[in-house]
């Protein structure tokens, strides 16, 4: 049930040598691909709530693609048996205190100790999703001096749940309660040198190939959520009556959720797009061309589930404003909001970055053409 919330496609070999063949539904898992992902990532938040389905995929999803992609075959052969078949819990833990968005400026240090066995790791990470639970993390690090910016970073698998040196304490969050959010220490924590992902210095080339899935799965849960905040309230104003006749009688009321619902059915299907060129490109050219427009839809995910949440709970009025009755759903979604707009890149810097990214495209573009002996136009 687990394995949906991997990136298409999944890791076909490694499963079959693990024994599994299919999945639930009966699903081979050759056939899986970025469509079944949507529908599964749609499926967990059905009810509205992102955090159970969070504290169970969030590791998966976001820690073990990197060992799956970069890693090699000694470090595959330790731990993907466990975190396939879930023995064991992995998360991604790359936010710190002071460098969230700003994936460059990190500063959890990685040194070599002088025999040379293991990185000695120093720093703190925080707001890490399942870290509470996990028994190791993909974690970025800085290997290269300081100042050596994106250039410098590692990707290293640091064993956390009992280790030596690691402190983890949960964090009480606004929303997505029970998804595990962790601030995580470590002082002198000795990692084996073999458990580097890929190449050193390489990190943050490896974490850019996991932003289209992580914003993508992301836009998915919100879009849903978006929905069931509206559906809740088409439902309440249906039967909630107010100056003598039901509410969805009053103009400004159908107006709010008009203007709510068109941007939700636009969201809609924009996701399933995304989803859909996914199974359709090939994933180099996909993390190339879906970069800019994957951080757009992330952020427009989080923009019009506001929308939907306010308009939820502004109809629910009063009853919306309370933790428990008839708006206790509208009230919970509406605390959720924020876990879209700031996680996997904020809000302001995804804008930001997907126009950049444009630009930069287009004008590769633009030179290839010009070069062929085209028109810019």
């Amino acid at each position: 049930m687990l394995l949906p919330a991997l990136p298409a496609p999944l890791p076909v070999a490694w499963l079959k040598k693990l024994g599994i063949h299919t999945l639930l539904g009966g699903l081979k898992v050759e056939e899986f691909d970025s469509l079944h992902g949507y529908i599964f990532g749609d499926e967990m938040v059905r009810s509205g709530l992102a955090g159970p389905g969070a504290s169970l995929t969030t590791g998966l999803a976001f820690g073990v693609p990197l060992i799956l992609k970069f890693a090699s075959e000694e470090v595959k052969a330790r731990f993907l048996p466990d975190f396939l078949t879930g023995r064991k819990r992995c998360c991604i833990a790359i936010t710190e205190p002071d460098a969230g968005s700003d994936v460059a400026g990190i500063t959890t240090t990685a040194v070599r100790s002088e025999c040379g066995k293991w990185w000695i790791v120093n720093g703190t990470k925080k707001w890490i999703t399942t870290g509470i639970w996990s028994d190791y993390a993909s974690m970025a690090v800085r290997t290269g001096p300081p100042g050596s910016g994106a250039g410098g970073i590692s990707i290293l698998v640091v064993p956390l749940k009992g280790h030596p040196g690691v402190t983890m304490r949960r964090l009480s969050v606004s929303g997505t309660a029970s998804s595990g959010t962790t601030y995580i220490e470590l002082d002198d924590v000795k990692v084996p040198i073999e458990n580097l992902v890929g190449e050193e210095n390489q990190g943050m080339r490896y974490i850019m190939t996991n932003f289209n899935h992580e914003r993508l799965a992301v836009a998915t849960g919100a879009t849903r959520q978006a929905r069931v905040a509206l559906a809740t309230a088409f439902e309440y104003v249906l039967k909630r009556e107010a100056f003598g006749k039901p509410l969805v009688e009053q103009p400004v009321v159908r107006h709010r959720l008009a203007k709510a619902g068109a941007q939700l059915e636009s969201l809609t299907a924009w996701v399933e797009q995304f989803a859909y060129m996914m199974t359709k490109l090939p994933a180099q050219q996909a993390d190339l061309m879906l970069g800019g427009p994957t951080a757009l839809l992330k952020a427009q995910a989080g923009i019009v589930f506001k929308e939907c949440a306010d308009t939820a709970v502004l109809l629910f009025g009063g009853n919306g404003y309370t933790k428990t009755g008839q708006g206790q759903l509208a009230e919970m979604l509406y605390r959720e909001v924020m876990g879209t707009r700031i996680p996997g890149g904020s809000e302001d810097v995804l804008l930001d970055l997907a126009v950049r990214q444009l630009v930069k495209i287009y004008k590769v573009q633009t030179k290839m053409l010009e070069a062929q002996g085209g028109s810019k136009l």
